[in-house]
């Protein structure tokens, strides 16, 4: 079976993460302009941030993209009403990228973080877009991985990349993220999950006691208690007693060369490489592993002398096999959006 190589596979070349048709949609015959429906509309919707863009049908470069502070809103709804009147768009299809598990029926999603319902369905009538997609946020940004630019991945471990073999997406923002991609018919599948909230595993006596801090504050303590923004706050009070932002301690950290706050990243990061590890395991990500969301950006220049790849190797026996695994950072900050573009139905 012939792929494309790791993390480059050819535009169009995807399937979707639902089990319809992964087939992108051919542009439509109409050479109308914004105001028309020769776009559609690709949406990442965060706890944080909500990113709103156009997209010429079956590409995946965005145009028009508006951000929006997803707290200030009571919904969805809202975000779009503005951004469409901003644009004067009535997109062919609508495919929102959403921080959160998606119901059953392809037509519900709850945002983790956020007390927002958003139903596909009710948004298709209230705006008159023929076709609303819902999707998992890490599955935008997986498929988004196939449409990044090379000059926005940044290698930290080269390893022997196996073209055939599943690919791993990982990203702290607000929360933690996970995807995968696997190779079917010269074509990627992508696989959503929700591997942020499986049980978060100490594997020294740093990281024990960060997790009995956590579990005194939350009971039961999953990866995204520490691997978020909110865990590198969290991990950075335990240390210190010191409550701050993520931004304020990489600040510390990066320009101050503060100690503390760099004690706090390491072990943010020790926390990250490990997880980063144990699911490239399970899925034997020997395509690769690549780094997204929010944070890993921000830290790029603390990942060399940091315990993330020390973390993410250390696997007993297995220790050779991690390293085998291409790592990489993505710093591309459309990556949703290119992923929600590719995603969108005709």
């Amino acid at each position: 079976m012939t792929v494309p190589p790791p993390g480059r596979p050819k535009a169009g070349q995807v399937n979707s993460p639902e089990p319809r048709s992964g087939e992108l949609p051919s542009p439509p015959s109409t050479g109308r302009g914004a105001g028309g429906r020769s776009y559609v509309l690709c949406a990442d919707i965060g706890g944080t941030h909500a990113r709103l863009a156009l997209a010429k049908p079956g590409t995946s470069e965005p145009i028009a993209e508006k951000h929006y502070a997803s707290a200030d809103y009571s919904g969805l709804a809202p975000i779009l009403s503005e951004y469409l009147a901003s644009t004067s768009a009535r997109p062919s299809a609508a495919c929102l990228a959403v921080a959160g598990p998606i119901a059953e029926n392809g037509q519900q999603a709850r945002l983790t973080n956020l007390p927002w319902l958003i139903d596909a369905a009710q948004l298709a009538r209230q705006f008159n877009i023929p076709s609303v997609r819902l999707v998992n946020d890490f599955a935008a940004a997986a498929m988004g991985v196939t449409a990044a630019n090379e000059d926005t991945l940044v290698t930290l471990q080269a390893g022997s990349p196996l073209p055939t073999a599943p690919q791993l997406v990982i990203g702290a923002g607000t929360g933690l993220g996970m995807a995968l991609l696997i190779p079917e018919d010269k074509r990627w599948r992508v696989l959503p999950g929700e591997g942020g909230h499986i049980g978060l595993s100490p594997q020294n006596t740093g990281q024990l006691a960060i997790w009995h801090a956590l579990h005194d504050l939350h009971g039961r303590v999953t990866a995204e208690r520490a691997i978020s923004g909110p865990g590198l706050t969290a991990i950075h009070r335990i240390l210190t007693g010191q409550t701050m932002t993520p931004e304020e301690i990489a600040h510390l950290a990066l320009v101050d060369d503060n100690l503390p706050a760099r004690q706090s990243i390491d072990m943010f990061l020790e926390f990250y490489g490990a997880i980063a590890g144990d699911m490239a395991m399970l899925a034997l990500a020997r395509g690769g592993v690549f780094l997204a969301g929010g944070i890993a950006p921000k830290l790029l220049p603390l990942f060399a002398a940091s315990p993330f790849l020390a973390a993410f190797n250390a696997k007993a026996e297995h220790e050779a096999l991690a390293r085998q695994m291409p790592v990489r950072l993505v710093a591309d900050p459309q990556l949703g959006l290119k992923g929600a573009a590719l995603l969108a139905g005709p």
